[in-house]
């Protein structure tokens, strides 16, 4: 049996290799760059959505979508203008291979270099998958890309981190998973941006356990944060059991030798997030690590069932502190409110849920055991609902008639975020409606220094989305169009439905079949 199951395996790779070839060949004809200006991406999630070094540009590559019955999968290449709010499509000669799950790092030298390591492909019927080991570079200059081969890098993965640290690249964890098995990684690998050659690093000290879809930031210090996270154990035979971990380690060079490491444990203060995975993290203003969204899954042997967050957190390394990011509201809207009320007759109707007092925030204190043990304080300020049924004044209406703040970006997991001149951006992602899977094209901004109001710039109806029922039939798996995700598509992205794997979970994050979910990416 054993010898079945691996001639099997063996056989899946090489389809999806020849698969993967085959769209090689259609990339290949591309002769020249071309930029094309076009309306916003379609829905994906498990992209990198990365900041231009010099320009006030975000730069969406790769990402999956799937529709209910196939999933899709891209290695296109779109630039935002920030200033102008346009989109523009860059299609450039030999890119990588189409992907999500990966990991890209913006470095400045050269005008501006993108790094691309790692990823996965899978199979139009969500079912088979293949995780990358090569490793890109898109010079943002001249607008090229150019495969780097080195030898001694990390095995084929997805869920990974990889940060920028000084003249290399920084890589942790990650997992594999075949047909057969799956696995997990807690090692680490240097790329010397000079040498362009990998090396092992060998940390001493007790670190992270295996995982992906981990939170992976620098400190101002010179350290290297790693937090949370997803992995699965095999409690027995076809049962698995998943894990959020929740626990934070430092990596640092040992007495200042970049030769020498070492892992330390970290105990955080502060209001720390809830565990979960499929969350999203970026650098914010003043070297605080951001944090947003994710899912918290309850998993059973045949079903999965999550509860999807869009909350902000914010990680001063500094002062190794956690603290939760609450948005003020427009001052403006405050002050008018205010001046609403006094203006109301003394014998004036009631609220009809509850009165004054109902107006205020309410604050919920709740303790949550961590998996290592620890109890985490989670505080949450709740708005009171507006007065239902109680006349509204003018000024109430004319603020409403000039564009009420927006609500902001729903609940989700495996979205993309951005840092920009203190603007955090937030694209994409998904999140589930029952047995459907909602896969997101909005994009939402958020002035980190006012932390006042979202603005949408892009929104989307998840009504509108189709969603294809699952069928018994096999039939799809054998279409070629299905993994390869056209210009034309509606799509974006992920496996989910069925027993398929949920990928935007921590296991490649940013990601897996479904129900059960296995990975978060």
């Amino acid at each position: 049996m054993e010898k079945k199951v691996s001639k099997r395996s063996r056989k899946e790779e090489e389809d999806l290799e020849a698969l993967i070839a085959h769209f090689q060949t259609l990339d290949a004809k591309r002769t020249q760059t071309v930029e094309i200006p076009c309306s916003p991406p379609s829905p994906r999630l498990n992209a990198s959505l990365s900041v231009h070094p010099e320009k006030d540009e975000l730069i969406l590559f790769g990402g999956e979508y799937f529709n209910g019955q196939k999933t899709f999968l891209y290695n296109e290449l779109y630039v935002y203008n920030i200033r102008k709010d346009t989109w523009t499509k860059v299609d450039i000669p030999s890119p990588p291979p189409r992907r999500c799950a990966h990991q890209a790092v913006v470095v400045p030298q050269g005008g501006g270099q993108l790094w691309v390591f790692g990823g996965e492909f899978a199979s139009p019927n969500g079912e088979q998958f293949y995780h990358y080991k090569d490793l890109w570079v898109l010079h943002l200059a001249t607008k090229t890309w150019e495969q780097v081969k080195s030898t001694g890098g990390p095995s084929g993965r997805s869920g990974h981190r990889m940060v920028a640290w000084k003249r290399q690249l920084i890589l942790f964890g990650g997992f594999h998973e075949s047909t057969r098995d799956y696995i997990y990684y807690n090692d680490v690998y240097a790329f010397n941006l000079d040498t362009f050659t990998w090396s092992t690093l060998s940390p001493s000290g007790t670190g992270p356990t295996p995982r992906s879809g981990c939170q992976m930031s620098v400190t101002p210090q010179g350290g290297i944060v790693v937090y949370g996270g997803y992995s699965k154990q095999r409690v027995k035979k076809d049962v698995d059991k998943g894990t959020r971990h929740s626990d934070m380690f430092l990596l640092k060079p040992e007495d200042g030798r970049e030769d020498k490491w070492v892992w330390t444990r970290m105990n955080p203060s502060g209001v720390k997030p809830t565990p979960r995975s499929g969350f999203s993290v970026a650098m914010a203003p003043n070297h605080q690590t951001l944090f947003f969204g994710g899912v918290c899954d309850e998993e059973e042997e045949e079903s999965l069932s999550g509860e999807f967050f869009n909350d902000l957190y914010f990680y001063d390394a500094t002062r190794n502190r956690w603290f939760e990011g609450q948005l003020k509201g427009p001052k403006s809207e405050k002050k008018k409110r205010r001046r609403g009320r006094k203006e109301e007759p003394e014998g004036g109707s009631k609220p009809a849920c509850g009165g004054a007092g109902t107006q205020g925030p309410v604050q919920v204190v709740k303790e949550v055991v961590a998996e290592d043990g620890t109890v985490v304080t989670i505080k949450q300020v709740l708005t009171a609902p507006g007065s239902v049924g109680q006349p509204r004044s003018e000024d109430e209406d004319s603020l409403e008639e000039a564009g009420s703040p927006a609500p902001g970006p729903c609940p989700r997991s495996n979205a993309m975020l951005a840092v920009k001149h203190g603007m955090l951006y937030v694209y994409g992602g998904m999140f589930e409606a029952g047995d459907r899977q909602v896969t997101l094209s909005d994009l939402h901004c958020l002035d980190l220094h006012r932390m006042e109001a979202w603005k949408a710039l892009v929104e989307m109806d998840p009504e509108t989305q189709e969603w294809l029922e699952e069928t018994d039939s096999e039939e799809d798996s054998e279409e070629v169009e299905g993994a390869e995700g056209g210009v034309d598509d509606d799509s974006g992205e992920e496996s989910g439905g069925g027993l398929r794997r949920a990928p935007a979970r921590g296991a490649w994050q940013v990601l897996c079949p479904r129900p059960p979910r296995t990975q978060p990416c």
